[in-house]
This record gives structure tokens, sequence and C-alpha cells, in this order.
């Protein structure tokens, strides 16, 4: 029996992380060609992370360019896959959440007749508008997608409420999960920059923003986290400034000279694994970390009125605080006071993974297309 052609196509930080344990699990599999595509949506970012993951793509499209819209991407990885897809001829595409290049190489895979599977399917915060674009991309991937990965039974009923099939859809558990614990558990993870000003005696609270509904807010978020600074507990607050001219000058404006207050270049996944694993709760914007921290029982406080991720407030990982300056000094303090409140994020368990996600997807992709033993669902 020949070999079950799967491609995988990823191209930014965040898909590449989540991709990174799909694309090793099917590499192991015997009965498996793993045909790896990148976009270079993130070029530098891309980079490093298949470094880290030690991943070698078979096709590279390069398609990022210094300023770069959204039309741009979406129609360079639209043209880029065509040619791609019509050599390697895969069985089947995977891609991943909520990315430009994965809504056109979807789209791209259903011109050329090949079925897409859609890892961390199903999420929603039913506002097309928030987070932008991310959730309209999710949405038009998952009807696109032909197979879907959905990371938790929440997300599964989100799919079913929307006619998808039931017999389309796995619950596995969230890939960030899997490449979160791994990574996690490195003996050669470097220090954050710059860790070597902190004192590890002082509460340490890491701190990421850079969503495009938050750039009206940013100084409003800065003057918190200027508030969060002063707390009695002295806090340090660790914050890898995302480059955007709507975050990198308000935060410098605000925050520079800040007693307390550590503001360093982006940092890489490595340096970020370990900043997780140094700090006491983490304050953000961002959709991963309300996902990764929790696995090491760091609670996160989510500055956005919205999250796709409501199981982990279901669970009590996660905190909406908006983008509020009261909110969220109000939250942060609250979890720097009060060691039973600290406990109780802390120790809820994590719904989103056991960190076998990529082997449910692989297995369940065999079983689909090879007629082998379908694998359990994920049950939190």
């Amino acid at each position: 029996m020949n070999k079950l052609k799967v491609m995988t196509v990823f191209g930014t930080r965040p898909d590449t992380i989540k991709m990174a344990p799909v694309v090793h699990a099917l590499d192991a599999h015997p009965q498996i060609e793993s045909i790896v595509c990148v976009t270079a949506q993130h070029r530098q970012m891309l980079d490093d992370l298949l470094a880290l993951f030690r991943i070698a793509p078979r096709y590279d499209l390069n398609i990022m360019t210094r300023v770069q819209s959204i039309t741009e991407i979406t129609t360079r990885v639209l043209t880029g896959m065509e040619p791609v897809l019509q050599e390697a001829k895969p069985d089947v595409v995977l891609v991943h959440g909520d990315t430009s290049t994965s809504t056109a190489a979807a789209l791209a895979a259903f011109y050329q007749h090949v079925p897409t599977g859609h890892v961390e399917a199903g999420l929603r915060t039913n506002d097309r508008w928030t987070p932008f674009p991310e959730e309209m991309n999710r949405r038009l991937t998952g009807t696109i997608a032909s197979y879907h990965f959905a990371p938790t039974d929440l997300a599964k009923e989100h799919l079913l409420r929307e006619n998808v099939a039931p017999d389309d859809v796995i619950v596995t558990g969230n890939t960030v999960i899997d490449a979160f614990l791994v990574t996690a558990a490195r003996a050669d993870l470097p220090a954050p920059p710059r860790a070597e000003e902190l004192d590890p005696s002082r509460p340490l609270i890491l701190v990421t923003a850079h969503r495009r509904e938050n750039h009206p807010f940013m100084r409003e978020m800065c003057e918190a986290m200027r508030e969060i600074a002063a707390h009695p507990a002295r806090p340090q607050l660790y914050w890898p400034v995302h480059p955007s001219p709507q975050v990198a000058p308000v935060a410098h404006e605000v925050l520079d000279g800040v007693p307390g207050v550590l503001l360093v270049e982006p940092i890489d996944y490595a340096n970020m694994v370990e900043a997780v694993k140094r700090c006491s709760f983490v304050l953000t914007d961002s959709g991963g970390l309300q996902e990764e921290a929790p696995c090491l029982g760091k609670p996160v406080l989510v500055m956005r009125d919205e999250t796709e991720r409501p199981e982990g407030l279901e669970a009590g990982t996660l905190e909406l605080v908006g983008h509020d300056r009261s909110r969220i000094v109000a939250a942060a303090a609250r979890l720097l006071d009060d060691a039973d409140a600290f406990a109780r994020m802390a120790r809820a368990a994590n719904p989103y993974g056991d960190g076998r996600a990529s082997e449910r997807i692989v297995a369940w992709l065999l079983a689909r297309l090879r007629g082998g033993g379908a694998p359990e669902a994920f049950r939190a």
C-alpha cells in the first residue's frame, strides 16, 4: 500500500509552534509521507522555530515583504500554493487555526480537489470582527475543511451547530500543549533576555499585549502596568514588547524607567517558555498563552473583553479583565494579595490538552483514510 501523503502548511509564529508536534508525529509514522510547506508569513520568527523544532520544509513560499496587508498575504499564499499542490499531489492538507496562511492554503487545496484537515477547529467568539481577522479566518477555514480536529468538547459543539457532520470531527486536545510540554522539559532552554536584572525573591508577572483591537487602549493598559508595579508586594513586570507602531512607542513612553518594569525586545519561543516557567502569573491578550501557562500552574489574566477559549474561564485557569486600567490593576492585586485566590487559579485543571493531541490527529487520519482503528477522543 502506498504511503498516505500528508502536507502540513504553516507560516506564522503561532501556527508553527502548534504544528511542529504534528509534523513530528507524521514524520515518525511508517505509513505516512510527511510533506512540509511553509509560507513564511513571518520570516524570521518562522526560521527560528524551524531550527528549534528541527523541521526542514520541502517547500518554502517565502511570501513575506517588509510591509504586507492581509490581502497581499492571502493572494501570495493562494497563488504560491497552486504549483506546490500540483507537484506534491498530497492526499490531505493540514492547516492550523486562524491565520491568513491557513485560510488561503485551505482554499488553494480546495481548488485542487485536495481535502483539508483543520487543526484547532471550532474556536469561536461569535463576533466576526473580534479578533480581527482571526475570527473570520477560522470560520472560513472551517467551511472549506473536510476534517476537523477540535481542541475541546465546546469547540466540537460549535462545529456541530454549524452543521459539520459528527463523523468529520474528533476532539484531540490542543497541539500547543504538546509543543509546550516537550519544550518546557528541555534542559537547554536559555534564560530570557536581561533575566539577570530580575530579583528572584520578588513576584514576576509576564506581560504580552499586541492585539489589533487593543491598539486604541494601549496607553490605558500601560498605565495599568505602571500602577501594578507600585503594588506593595513589589512585583516585577517582564514585557517582551511587540514592535508594532501602535504598541512599542506607547509602552516605552509610559513605562521606560519605571521601577519594577523591564521592557525587552520580542523574544523567541524557547525564551517565552522559560519566562512562563519563572513567572508567578501572566497578563496577556495572546491566545496561545491562555492555554500554555496553565500547563505549569500559572494563572492567566486576559486583557480582552472576549475570548475564544471559554473553557479556561469555566475551569478557573483564566480571568477576563478587559483593557480598562482599574479592572486590570484590581485583578493583578488580587493575585498578589490573596493566596487563596491565586491557588484556586494555579491548581485548576487545564482543559486544553494532555500532550497527546498530535498522535490523535495522525491516528484519526489513518483510520479515516486507510481504514485503521479510530483513536479515543480527548476528555478534559
